[in-house]
């Protein structure tokens, strides 16, 4: 068996109005240092599996299917034995 941890953030350019909701908070509460902040989704997944390469694959087509929106979205994930 494997988990995937699966992370899912905007691309460059598409606008994070939660992120820039949390950054406007974060700039009132003193923490001037703080200089941009963007949010995302992170997902563990157990896959059923002895193969890791096969779940390399399902973790991949999990994103691309289900996961992210493509459009709007980059994913990553890392494999590891649970």
């Amino acid at each position: 068996m494997f988990l995937a941890k699966v992370f899912i953030y905007y691309k460059t350019g598409v606008l994070d109005p939660q992120g820039s909701a949390i950054k406007a908070t974060i700039s009132s509460s003193g923490f001037e240092h703080v200089k941009d902040v963007r949010t995302g989704k992170f997902f563990e997944v157990k896959i059923d599996t002895c193969d890791k390469a096969q779940a390399q694959e399902i973790a991949n087509e999990l994103c691309e299917k289900v996961l992210a929106n493509p459009v709007i979205e980059d994913y990553k994930y890392e494999i590891m034995e649970a």
